[in-house]
């Protein structure tokens, strides 16, 4: 099961251990050594798990994870640490961690834990969308970028919902087109152009940009690296 998987480390060794081993489980792997960076790239990057020390330099651990808990409630987490004692695997786990393991530990082991929690967050719904600063609750409908409401009409946030579901990918205008107006495209009407041009106003105004990259003569894309 293919996954990528964040290490928030701070000893050299077990980042290359941690980087290598698990690549060779088929895990996309990146990683970051200290709290401060971790806890960025966990929010800001498109991460399916991350391997969290608890004992870092800049930010501690728990700090981090709580700054996971409040941007992506559904990231998975796994504590790896020297800390082993029952106070801090009850801290970690009542933290949101959903797993705990100490080191010296079995990278088998942490590989199949990994496994399990994909597997189990790959059969939750998802409620909410993310790219970047951007989040979509699909429940309550709400779009906000960095924390701020984004006030959208209906079909603006369809259109948001089916570029988030993308992100990365190109799309035609005929795909848009019919996931979101559900008719096929008529090359007379330029309705796609314009709800683009409205939602890129309303996200460039709670941001720098609007990551709505324009692809000459096929479509649009939600940059996914924004």
């Amino acid at each position: 099961m293919a996954g990528q998987i964040l290490v928030i480390e701070d000893e050299p060794g077990i980042v290359d251990f941690l980087e290598r081993g698990l690549r060779a489980q088929g895990f996309e792997v990146t990683s970051a050594m200290d709290g401060v960076s971790g806890a960025e790239a966990a929010v800001n990057q498109e991460v399916d798990l991350v391997v969290l020390d608890l004992m870092l330099p800049g930010r501690s651990g728990l700090d981090v994870l709580g700054a996971v808990r409040d941007a992506k409630p559904g990231l998975p987490v796994i504590v790896l640490t020297a800390l082993g004692e029952v106070e801090h695997r009850v801290a970690g786990l009542d933290a949101g961690a959903v797993d705990y393991l100490t080191k010296p530990f079995s990278l088998t082991e942490l590989a199949a834990r990994i496994r399990a929690q994909l597997r189990a967050a790959a059969n939750v719904p998802r409620t909410t969308l993310t790219a970047g600063d951007i989040e979509v609750n699909l429940i309550t409908r709400e779009v906000r970028r960095g924390g701020e409401l984004v006030r959208l009409s209906t079909t603006e946030f369809e259109l948001l919902s089916y570029l988030m579901h993308n992100r990365g990918h190109v799309l035609s205008r005929e795909q848009i087109l019919r996931a979101v107006w559900g008719y096929e495209y008529d090359p007379g009407t330029n309705v796609v152009d314009v709800y683009i041009g409205y939602l890129r106003r309303k996200l460039r105004a709670q941001g720098n940009n609007a990551p709505i990259v324009t692809v000459r003569s096929v479509g649009y894309r939600l940059d996914a690296s924004n």
